[in-house]
């Protein structure tokens, strides 16, 4: 390394910081810094080609200017660094890494807020309202020059503006609105420094492993978590991880950005587990919380009645109500990844969020693929029929009446009113508001049940009622 170093100081004497600024003139300081070391050190490993590029990518060919678009266009695509290149690969690593924490130093630190909330107060413009303090234009400006340069990208005329316009007082913001305002954009930019930490390439992606690493580490973190098991952590970070990928990949392109883990609600569900105390019942509302995630393995562990850390499809008959019928049950283990026809926990947590969530976008996209049974794109009378075939069966074995497909179909299609009258596309089913409805009637023998004497039950539930008054 030291010969390599006393090597590129010597090309860099050989030209001075004047000639290479007439050699290049439409590059910047930092492209040529960027260019020049890429081509001293091909040249060191004896590079050629590598050292041809570089004159290219400066501009030249074969010493000489190679267009003049260079002087007008700026250079927007930089090549990641290839895999082999180990020594590009660790300068990009170290350079990113500085950058985050140069951005990190950037945000408020709690003494930081604690000044700002007592300039806030002291220069809050009264009268009160109630008990709420307000401010003014003009304290507001005076707040930002008192704070320093720091505070200033907090305080800005737009984030007056915008607070400004949910204000119930003329001219003035909420001192509690704007002090919150800033912790939440804080908050916001440390987790996403946090976050990208584990972008290994840089562009703003998390793969599963990725997503899975940061889940990980933030585990000791979480006192709610406390008492969770080491042996369990693997199948909680798998629980977390699916949520997160179910919703926002609903494509299975194996990533999701950064941004969209930030914008959804499911990163404020986690982050609730750092408080030391949260109601029973919203712990159980919450996905990610202990008692859910050891519920959803509960479960899985319950119908695994072979104890193998697979489900088959005579096991999952058992999930939920028990009802799933089995022409969709085929269906969902023809489409869905299994291993030797048998479902592993990854596979079912999709199954799990898809039946959990069917009123959801990426719910219904789920479902869809499973009832799209000859791969179209859309659902006719004859893919309805297929299905309905197994509800059935059901009201056969229960010795119930029998029900007229023709009449559910036009009820579905009526629900539905697809663009094409026969045929009902993934957007119709979205769009129409009873996705839920349609997919439940079509899988799931209690679900048709119940829709089939809604209006039974509304009068039975309306006729306890006045019993009891």
């Amino acid at each position: 390394m030291t010969d390599f170093k006393e090597k590129l100081l010597a090309n860099l004497d050989k030209i001075g910081p004047h000639d290479i600024r007439l050699q290049y003139p439409s590059q910047t300081d930092d492209e040529i810094e960027d260019i020049l070391f890429q081509k001293y050190q091909d040249e060191l490993n004896g590079n050629k080609k590598s050292t041809k590029r570089s004159h290219e990518r400066l501009g030249e060919k074969d010493g000489g200017p190679s267009s003049d678009s260079y002087r007008y266009i700026p250079r927007f695509h930089f090549e990641l660094p290839k895999s082999a290149d180990s020594l590009a690969q660790k300068l990009r690593e170290e350079a990113r890494t500085l950058f985050l924490q140069k951005r990190s130093k950037e945000l408020l630190d709690n003494n930081e807020f604690k000044l700002l909330w007592s300039l806030l107060e002291k220069n809050h413009s009264p009268p009160l309202l109630g008990e709420e303090q307000y401010i003014n234009y003009e304290n507001y400006c005076k707040v930002g020059t008192i704070a320093g340069e720091k505070f200033k990208r907090y305080l800005t005329a737009t984030t007056f503006a915008r607070l400004l316009a949910s204000s119930v007082y003329p001219g003035k913001i909420s001192v509690m609105s704007l002090f919150n305002y800033a912790m939440r954009k804080v908050w916001l930019q440390q987790t996403r420094i946090g976050l990208s930490l584990y972008d290994y390439t840089g562009q703003g992606y998390l793969s599963e492993s990725d997503m899975e690493s940061y889940i990980l580490e933030l585990i000791p973190t979480f006192p709610q978590l406390e008492g969770l098991e080491k042996s369990f952590h693997s199948f909680y970070v798998c629980t977390t991880v699916r949520k997160f990928f179910f919703f926002l990949d609903p494509l299975r392109t194996g990533r999701i950005r950064i941004r969209d883990v930030l914008t959804c609600s499911f990163l404020d569900d986690l982050l609730e587990l750092r408080d030391e105390e949260i109601p029973k019942d919203a712990q159980e509302l919450n996905w990610f919380s202990a008692p859910s995630a050891l519920s959803v393995y509960g479960h899985y562990l319950n119908l695994d009645k072979d104890h193998n850390g697979m489900l088959s499809k005579k096991e999952l008959i058992g999930y939920g109500s028990g009802t799933l019928t089995p022409i969709f049950l085929d269906r969902v283990f023809a489409e869905c990844l299994t291993y030797d026809g048998e479902m592993d926990y990854k596979t079912y947590l999709d199954f799990v969020l898809a039946l959990e969530n069917r009123a959801e976008p990426q719910s219904l996209h789920y479902l869809f693929r499973i009832l799209d049974v000859e791969h179209k794109g859309y659902l006719t009378a004859f893919t309805l029929n297929y299905f309905f075939k197994g509800i059935q069966e059901e009201l056969s074995a229960h010795r119930a009446e029998p029900i007229n497909f023709d009449d559910v179909k036009d009820e579905i299609f009526d629900m539905v009113k697809p663009a094409d009258p026969t045929r009902i596309t993934l957007k119709d089913l979205i769009n129409c508001g009873h996705g839920e409805t349609v997919v439940s009637i079509l899988i799931e023998f209690h679900k048709f049940w119940a829709y089939e004497n809604r209006e039974v039950m509304v009068t039975s539930t309306g006729s306890e009622e006045s019993h009891n008054l």
